[in-house]
């Protein structure tokens, strides 16, 4: 025989158990009227916009056709039964592959450059084919440049007489930027790179006063500046 205490205790726990699932229930059936409130209405569509619509779908199918004619080729590198080809810097994996190389799509008949370059070897660059740095027209390149900073050079002056300090920096850092490698490169010789050196402290000096708004040191070293580079290019 059940004590009362113990029939009671039941009923109370299986009260709590239908109370629970009633209000799942209503949780679900919330859930689902709130869903159903977002959906459109239908609503009628005019002929006009469905044969426009059409027609765009025509130009999209005319379009994949082409795109699938241009890229054609592309899928002939991809064989039945093969599993996906990859490489790891040509460590792990197929070397052959396209994502060798960072080489996407491009030609890899030809060696690259290093395994993580898309450019192929040097060797058959144009640029070496003409000589490399000891061409005649890489050293006339550079030749150039001295040519060009002599006319900036003579520029400093007007900038110096206006007091546009300014303008002269821009002179000596912009363009000019390329001069000192210039000069290093046709540099070769111990008198030559002595005078490469002259150059660059006159320039300096140019700078320094121009900083320090000094406007007669700074025509005093510009003079300086145009004779050392003179001097410079008698000797290359």
């Amino acid at each position: 025989r059940l004590h009362p205490d113990f029939l009671t205790q039941q009923t109370h726990t299986n009260n709590n158990t239908n109370n629970i699932i009633i209000m799942k229930l209503a949780i679900v059936a919330t859930l689902i009227a709130s869903a159903s409130a977002f959906q459109m209405a239908p609503v009628s569509t005019p002929a006009s916009v469905i044969a426009l619509k059409a027609n765009k779908v025509d130009r999209r199918a005319a379009a994949a056709m082409m795109a699938g004619a241009l890229f054609a080729p592309a899928s002939a590198l991809a064989s039945a039964g093969e599993s996906p080809k990859f490489s790891v810097f040509g460590i792990i994996g197929d070397g052959t592959s396209l994502s060798e190389g960072a080489a996407y799509g491009s030609d890899q008949t030809a060696k690259t450059y290093s395994p993580y370059s898309p450019y192929s070897d040097s060797a058959d660059a144009a640029y070496l084919k003409a000589g490399g740095k000891s061409g005649a027209e890489y050293v006339a390149r550079k030749k150039a440049v001295i040519a060009e900073t002599k006319v900036r050079l003579g520029r400093l002056d007007g900038y110096i007489e206006k007091k546009k300090w300014y303008e002269v920096k821009n002179e000596l850092t912009r363009y000019m930027y390329e001069t000192r490698g210039a000069c290093t490169f046709l540099a070769t010789s111990v008198q030559q790179k002595e005078a490469a050196a002259d150059f660059f402290r006159a320039i300096e000096k140019v700078t320094l006063n121009s900083t320090m708004k000094n406007q007669q040191g700074a025509f005093d070293a510009t003079k300086e500046a145009i004779a050392k580079l003179d001097a410079f290019e008698k000797l290359v």
